[in-house]
């Protein structure tokens, strides 16, 4: 990539890190949830349902502030972050993950949820008469049945984050080198007189790494689907 300038290669590997680290921290998480709303039955299943979705109808605006009361210096969880840790997320890539894993956590909850639904029950009953126990069932029988759908979930929660814009700008703001990702180096670009070189070369790549992990969704969706499974979205 040697038509991109130290700064844009600086921009890429920003976004991809905050990327990664948002999912990898979000993931379990959204397994989860995803197994309490395909396996149990509770009071107010309907509202956490609908709370864990909220990101996806909300405007993103209002996604972003939201966390900064969460987050923020005076907010609970800024508060307790800071007397614990004695740090802040406020205006650092760290922050623009948690964004980022916000808004990804939706679609990934979506997704786990619907191939655990798509898990053949029988199969882990047979696991418990032959005597497998509940945690030996659910890593031998239960997460390798739905470990497509697990994956998928992970690609498109990469996909989502890579993309995000609205929730990040309002948050952690738009800094140079510590929360420009590569939707927020875009949006610069497009407010600077000359920079549609680098709009153009920042969005191919923005399309390039979409479409390939769409692609790899699907790869991995078609391989639950001929196992068994259903599609996840």
């Amino acid at each position: 990539m040697n038509w991109l300038s130290p700064e844009e290669l600086a921009i890429v590997a920003l976004s991809l890190k905050v990327s990664v680290v948002a999912i990898g921290a979000i993931l379990p998480v959204a397994f989860g949830l995803a197994w309490v709303l395909a396996r149990t039955r509770f009071p107010g299943k309907l509202l956490l349902d609908a709370l864990v979705h909220l990101p996806l109808v909300l405007p993103p605006v209002v996604t972003g502030w939201l966390l900064l009361i969460a987050f923020g210096t005076n907010g609970p969880i800024g508060k307790m972050i800071s007397t614990v840790f004695g740090a802040s997320v406020m205006f650092r890539w760290t922050g623009a993950a948690i964004a980022a894993a916000v808004m990804a956590l939706p679609l990934m909850v979506r997704a786990i949820r619907l191939s655990l639904e798509n898990v053949d029950r029988r199969l882990e009953g047979v696991a418990r008469t032959l005597g497998a126990g509940p945690w030996r069932t659910f890593f031998s029988v239960t997460l390798p049945l739905a470990m497509p759908g697990v994956l998928a979930a992970s690609v498109l929660g990469f996909a989502r984050s890579i993309g995000e814009f609205g929730a990040t700008i309002t948050f952690v703001s738009n800094i140079p080198g510590e929360t420009r990702t590569l939707p927020l180096a875009i949006y610069t670009n497009l407010q600077v007189p000359g920079g549609e070189d680098a709009v153009t070369r920042l969005a191919l790549i923005s399309v390039a790494l979409s479409l390939g992990a769409l692609a790899i969704s699907e790869f991995l969706v078609r391989r639950s689907s001929r196992q068994g499974g259903g599609h996840v979205l």
